[in-house]
């Protein structure tokens, strides 16, 4: 059985389906989780505690600025969608997970 890529490109925006674990001990990149990139993020689920740290913690992994990054689908979910303003080149070398 063949593994679901977790991403893909659309022009110059970069789409990640992620399965998010709040309230962890660090925020990491956990690897792939059901089709989806799991990422664990110490903020709890409350009050948009852990969206916000997990599109700051994509920013600094990424290298891009958070105004670049969007939360597509997922906001009262651990499964996500973010979309990622960036070149193709620039990124592609940060997926190998």
């Amino acid at each position: 059985m063949e593994n679901k890529l977790y991403y893909y490109w659309r022009k110059d925006t970069l789409f990640l389906e992620i399965y998010i674990q709040p309230c962890a001990s660090r925020n990491a990149i956990i690897g792939q989780y059901n089709g989806r990139l799991k990422i664990s993020i110490t903020a709890p689920p409350n009050e948009n505690k852990a969206n916000q740290e997990l599109i700051k913690f994509m920013a600094k992994y990424l290298g891009v600025p958070k105004n670049q990054i969007n939360l597509i689908k997922g906001i009262h979910s651990r499964n996500k969608l973010i979309a990622v303003n960036a070149s193709k080149k620039n990124l592609d070398a940060l997926l190998a997970f």
